[in-house]
């Protein structure tokens, strides 16, 4: 850490600065400091240069190395003053790697990288300007930190825009609510997001979009789109009960099967059942989605729907998705683990919820930026591929479905 002058050393270092480039406003003084840093950083590698070989500069002395100083390299670098021209020393054998400005880097600041970085995490732009000013001890603007934030966008509109796998074997879709501010207050915008694994098991954010409701026709778009982005076949499309999302995917990958999640399901039935009895409730309908075979399924329901039967809305719940549950059974165990439930797309939204609540947003494009930055964060935590655990039983599974590998083999 730099060793920060006393106070009547500061004093004097001070004066000599306004004396000597005639500083009379804050922006001349963040001017002298910035003419400032450019040399101090230029003496910094200087004096790691000497320590490199061995030898001061203009040391006549027999020297233990044959590695010579070698004139310098111009180099422009950012700073939190702006940016610098300085002048990085060389030598000879290229093996002087300095500390204070590392070779490849151009970036000094940090500041940047740290503002988007607090931004993923859900921070206000006025909690961020705040913290880089205790921090960094300079002022930022909550305006200077949307600009910063809004360099993200050319990446977004690319990541948004960028071709698709043709085919896709699960895509998982879901939409959360988000509040962003109008005219007349505040309303809550849906987010639309969609989350897939290809044929070799990788996951994958295929998009996000924003519309100020869910409904078939804009879910037609969002498949649509996806489907002008390289898009050919979808095999099995998991959801919970959102609007409109049959008929719009019917309309774009007609031979895809909708998947109703059964997780959801089993939420919206436990309304109707006392806490105390919820457990039990689980442990009987469990019985029925995750029978070995279609007959023992059908054997189970019967069971629960006459033990349930004092609590009509539960089993009613069922009774209206009971061809969802069935169609589980038209393909293999491992195939139905992976697209009985929306979880993976739960875990995503989840990671979404924790950096929206912090209140309403100034615009959709605020939202979709934020989100964009935590996808990059999720493929960071995800690791290289994203693979799904036991893939190759599930690819085996699908392959076996003779109604199924057709459309797989098509792109093998």
């Amino acid at each position: 850490m730099a060793r920060r002058p006393r106070g009547g050393r500061r004093d004097e270092i001070a004066r000599a600065i306004l004396e000597e480039f005639g500083v009379e406003t804050a922006d001349e003084a963040q001017e002298a400091l910035r003419q400032i840093l450019g040399p101090t950083i230029e003496a910094m590698l200087r004096a790691e240069l000497d320590a490199h070989p061995g030898y001061a500069s203009n040391d006549k002395s027999p020297k233990a190395t044959a590695n010579r100083r070698n004139g310098y390299t111009p180099k422009t670098v950012r700073t939190s003053a702006g940016e610098l021209e300085i002048s990085v020393p060389r030598d000879r054998d290229g093996s002087f790697e300095p500390v204070a400005v590392p070779k490849g880097s151009s970036d000094l600041s940090d500041v940047e990288s740290r503002v988007i970085s607090m931004y993923t995490r859900g921070m206000s732009q006025r909690d961020i300007a705040r913290t880089v000013r205790e921090i960094y001890g300079f002022s930022m603007s909550a305006e200077t930190v949307s600009a910063i934030t809004d360099r993200v966008w050319e990446d977004l509109e690319r990541w948004r825009s960028r071709p698709l796998e043709p085919v896709y074997a699960f895509m998982f879709v879901d939409c959360l609510y988000v509040p962003v501010r109008d005219g007349r207050g505040a309303r809550n915008a849906a987010v639309y997001a969609v989350l897939a694994y290809d044929l070799r098991g990788r996951k994958d954010v295929l998009g996000l979009w924003m519309d100020d409701s869910e409904g078939a026709r804009r879910w037609m778009q969002v498949f649509d789109e996806l489907k002008a982005r390289g898009v050919e076949d979808v095999l099995y499309v998991s959801s919970d009960g959102v609007a409109g999302l049959g008929e719009g995917l019917g309309a774009v990958f007609p031979a895809a099967t909708h998947q109703r999640c059964i997780v959801h399901l089993v939420r919206n039935s436990l309304r109707y059942v006392p806490q105390k009895e919820a457990a039990a409730f689980c442990r009987s309908i469990r019985a029925v989605y995750g029978a070995p075979s279609l007959a023992a399924a059908e054997s189970a329901w019967e069971d629960f729907r006459e033990e349930w039967s004092r609590y009509p809305g539960a089993v009613a719940v069922w009774e209206r998705s009971l061809d969802q549950v069935w169609q589980l059974f038209s393909c293999g165990s491992e195939v139905r683990r992976v697209m009985y439930t929306t979880n993976a797309l739960e875990s995503v939204n989840a990671s979404f919820r924790k950096v929206v609540r912090r209140g309403s947003f100034p615009s959709e494009e605020a939202v979709m930026k934020l989100l964009y930055l935590r996808v990059l964060e999720l493929y960071r935590k995800w690791g290289e591929g994203c693979h799904h655990a036991g893939w190759s039983q599930v690819r085996n599974q699908l392959l076996c479905d003779e109604a199924v590998r057709p459309r797989i083999e098509r792109y093998l």
